[in-house]
């Protein structure tokens, strides 16, 4: 069997990306890295906690879900009736594991042995759902747990009050893993229909990188695929409410046991949902640069902070962007939230003002190029990303060249769209009685 791979050069990274498309339309890729001992393979699916409303073209009917179906799904495909698959993966000297996100879930295994033995196994129950009631029982009392042991927990806590803040409606602001209410309306027929619908190849990708031929990869790939007899699937439409432009309010405390409060203060994107691909990108990598710009270890701010006992080396700032919702978080652990939150809100009032230089865009700009290029060096890094920036319709390799493309103009002016006073919430996490 002869695979026909279409080539891909960077050469910013000088990197050659090997990619193809096999029946019924799973997109796999591969990069090698000739001479590296571990090797790491990702099969991700488009369905993240988000995907909560949805229909199959040319089908009309809407199918909404509980909160936590994508998580759950993950949670059950590791177990099957021969048992628990993370055996098998040590059995064959590998290390794996599993996420779901807000708009993916990922299965993964790293391995520096067997790499075409562990590659089946994760090809094999990624497509072999095993569901039954006990099963389904047994799991949501475990994730029960789970859920219980996160409502407790403060970092997990403060991000969520942060976007439970900025958003009225979106399913962004639900826990991923739901609720103990919600997942109990799951059962076996209706994680069969998500199974279904998000775990076609069509709606899937593979990626694997180390020391491989792209060859023997395609052919093991394709060999396993084509005997599941797949039918074509249909568009499937993802529904979501209309969210307004306004946060849904400007304050959220909450007490849990800390030794000292846990503060954020969370600013609404409300125009990432019309970009697509690389303008999608580009706002992230200017989002990023200003950020490190203001708030950055390097910069004035950050010292005096420091100094101040205000922030530790876990404060900063980032900024995340899909295809329908933004948002940027800034903070950490402080002593004093309220002076926090103003020596904040001034700094980004003064840079409004006073503007960036062209000395400090060019610094900051080389400095995360750097960062980029030297993540690139990171097998772990490539496959933790490679198959979240595909699913945007972008290209983590893409990354370098394209910071190297943006201007000083362009930062300016996102500077005052994006980080509005008047889109902005703050989440804190109070200390409690330790008894």
């Amino acid at each position: 069997m002869t695979v026909s791979f279409k080539t891909i050069e960077n050469q910013v990274l000088q990197e050659t990306l090997y990619h193809y498309r096999v029946d019924p339309g799973m997109d796999l890729y591969v990069l090698p890295r000739p001479g590296y001992e571990k090797k790491y393979a990702i099969f991700s699916t488009r369905f993240g906690s988000i995907d909560n409303s949805f229909r199959v073209e040319p089908e009309e009917e809407v199918t909404v879900l509980p909160d936590g179906v994508a998580h759950f799904l993950e949670h059950k495909l590791f177990e099957d009736d021969r048992g628990n698959v993370f055996d098998r993966f040590a059995t064959l000297g590998a290390s794996a594991n599993a996420f779901t996100s807000f708009t993916q879930t990922t299965y993964l295994f790293s391995c520096t042995a067997n790499f075409d033995k562990n590659l089946q196994v994760l090809l094999d129950f990624v497509q072999e759902p095993y569901f039954t009631e006990q099963t389904v029982q047994k799991e949501q009392g475990i994730i029960g747990q789970e859920i219980k042991m996160y409502e407790d927990h403060p970092q997990w806590r403060v991000f969520f009050n942060l976007l439970e803040g900025l958003y009225q409606k979106h399913p962004v602001r639900k826990d991923i893993a739901g609720t103990i209410e919600s997942i109990a309306q799951i059962t076996p027929e209706l994680l069969y229909r998500c199974y279904r619908t998000f775990y076609h190849p069509a709606n899937m990708a593979v990626f694997v990188v180390g020391d491989l031929e792209p060859d023997s990869v395609g052919e093991l790939v394709e060999n396993n695929l084509a005997p599941r007899n797949y039918e074509p699937l249909g568009t499937i439409v993802r529904l979501f409410p209309e969210e307004p432009e306004e946060i849904n309010r400007r304050r959220t405390v909450q007490e849990l046991v800390v030794s000292d409060p846990l503060f954020f203060v969370g600013f609404k994107d409300t125009v990432v949902g019309k970009l697509r691909g690389r303008e999608l990108m580009r706002r992230e990598i200017l989002m990023e640069l200003l950020l490190d710009i203001i708030f950055g270890t390097s910069e004035k701010l950050y010292n005096e902070l420091y100094r101040e006992n205000l922030i530790d080396e876990d404060f900063g700032a980032e900024y995340t962007a899909e295809y329908n919702y933004g948002f940027t978080m800034i903070g950490g652990e402080t002593r004093d939230s309220d002076l926090l939150y103003e020596k904040i809100m001034v700094a980004l009032e003064k840079s409004k003002i006073d503007g960036i230089t062209a000395e400090q865009f060019e610094r900051h700009r080389r400095k995360i190029l750097g960062s980029y290029i030297r993540r690139f060096n990171s097998l772990e890094f490539i496959a933790n990303n490679f198959l979240t920036y595909r699913f945007r319709g972008t290209d983590l390799l893409d990354l370098p060249a394209l910071l190297q493309e943006v201007n000083r103009g362009e930062a300016l002016s996102l500077l005052e769209e994006n980080l509005s006073s008047d889109r902005h919430t703050v989440s804190l996490i109070t200390g409690g009685d330790p008894r």
